[in-house]
């Protein structure tokens, strides 16, 4: 157990998730990730990871399971013994993206359980033991960062489901900085627009046609890097007097202009 706080980025091996767990392994993290793929699949991001001199956990995990949860926190406490930095990044799209008038319940309720109240719960869990750690030194400094989308405002009615699991973090990121604001441990959101992905991948064509044609007053795509440099500015607290705020990582797609 050593001396360097330690974060933990859901859904940290690939795209925005791993852009932010190597942008804090870079600035002095330790760094735990999960996912649900066997650990032989993201060994390439674990070196990568590592090369940074950070400590390295992966937990195979699914968020919207409570065992998978505890049973990743107690991993957590084994390996390092505390926990700073809860980044909620984990989720999934839509398996279809159907039109509002013709969505069914199932890919509803994956989209909430897996977006929304996964996130939810594991920030209750590990905001208690936060919590517990402040109490114990004085020193401690816990910190909680949300990990959104535009989709939390802008609507996309053929994938109505994901928009408001999105929306709900925006909601739960203002609930829990108001709850935990007694133990000065600050919660925000970071709003991600464009960003280039696997999760984005099959519609590249659609979206640099639609950002050279003006979508985002900066006329380029977004990286994992751009989320990462914006979650450690806050991991590192240097918004400090802040809480429960958004920072949109957007391009300014989403400024309304005439």
């Amino acid at each position: 157990m050593g001396d360097k706080r330690v974060a933990l980025v859901t859904g940290g091996s690939r795209g925005i998730g791993f852009g932010v767990a190597l942008c804090l392994a870079k600035n002095g993290f330790d760094i735990v990730i999960c996912g649900r793929r066997p650990q032989i699949e993201v060994e390439d991001a674990l070196q990568e990871l590592r090369s940074t001199g950070a400590d390295v956990l992966y937990c195979i995990a699914d968020v919207s399971s409570a065992d998978d949860r505890t049973a990743m926190l107690d991993a957590i406490k084994n390996k390092f013994g505390a926990l700073h930095v809860l980044v909620n990044n984990a989720g999934i799209a839509p398996k279809v993206r159907a039109d509002m008038l013709d969505a069914d319940e199932e890919s509803f309720a994956l989209l909430l359980k897996t977006n929304l109240q996964g996130p939810y719960f594991l920030t209750q869990a590990a905001a208690k033991w936060m919590i517990e750690q402040q109490k114990a030194d004085d020193g401690f400094h816990g910190c909680v960062v949300n990990v959104s989308s535009v989709s939390s405002t802008v609507a996309s009615t053929n994938r109505g489901d994901y928009c408001i699991s999105k929306a709900g973090i925006s909601m739960a990121t203002t609930l829990w900085a108001a709850r935990l604001g007694e133990f000065n441990i600050p919660v925000y959101e970071v709003r991600p627009g464009v960003i280039k992905t696997d999760m984005t991948s099959g519609v590249t064509g659609k979206y640099d046609k639609l950002i050279e044609d003006g979508l985002c007053l900066l006329k380029r795509w977004g990286f994992p890097e751009d989320i990462g440099k914006a979650v450690a500015m806050l991991a590192r607290g240097d918004l400090a007097y802040s809480t429960g705020q958004v920072i949109l990582v957007d391009g300014g797609m989403t400024i309304q202009s005439l």
